[in-house]
């Protein structure tokens, strides 16, 4: 039998499929990065860990007023953009202290995350935004902030939390939205070969 040429077309596994979320580790570091080299980078790092945290989109997170959070309290009332489910979710300590840092420095504002001309951040600016800390953190691919979070879905996924609070959480109208996440759990096989 003949040695395939080494030239011959790529096959299926030749390809590597594109990762679409980021782990706890990358989260962590793309904060660091943010803030070590952006202008704003408790704004950007803060950015990131709310994002993060209650699986925002990028419009969400944008779009965010002072209005929605109880900071003594600990709660977040999330809107969700695309009709999806609102809902409050927790907040915990060290974001607390991010966003009263945060709304320390700009208390006259409606809208939590600023941009540098005093407006609400655009989608495009956080679209950029996150490219940009991307490569200064050195990832091995591009980032882009719905990769944020795809990382809240697969971590509560991984966590073991039940499918329909995570469904919940996350704000999808349909449950097969959500089941990617569980999909691909890493505890589901845990015990098949004991």
């Amino acid at each position: 039998m003949k040695a395939p040429a080494k030239d011959t077309a790529p096959t299926i596994e030749s390809f590597t499929v594109a990762r679409r979320y980021l782990t706890e580790r990358e989260v962590e570091r793309l904060m660091d990065t943010a803030r070590k080299v952006s202008r704003r980078g408790h704004r950007d790092a803060t950015m990131i860990l709310v994002a993060y945290r209650h699986g925002l989109r990028a419009s969400e997170v944008c779009d965010l007023q002072w209005h929605q959070i109880e900071l003594d309290q600990g709660r977040l009332h999330v809107r969700r953009a695309k009709r999806g489910t609102p809902s409050i979710h927790p907040i915990r300590g060290d974001e607390i202290r991010a966003l009263r840092k945060l709304q320390r420095e700009n208390p006259t504002e409606a809208y939590v995350f600023i941009s540098e001309r005093g407006g609400p951040m655009s989608t495009l600016g956080f679209h950029h935004l996150i490219a940009r800390l991307g490569k200064a953190a050195k990832m091995p691919f591009a980032v882009h902030p719905h990769m944020l979070r795809h990382a809240c879905g697969f971590k509560l996924a991984n966590d073991g939390h039940d499918t329909r609070a995570l469904q919940h959480y996350l704000g999808h109208k349909n449950i097969q939205h959500t089941v990617r996440y569980t999909e691909m759990a890493a505890h589901r096989f845990r015990d098949f070969w004991r």
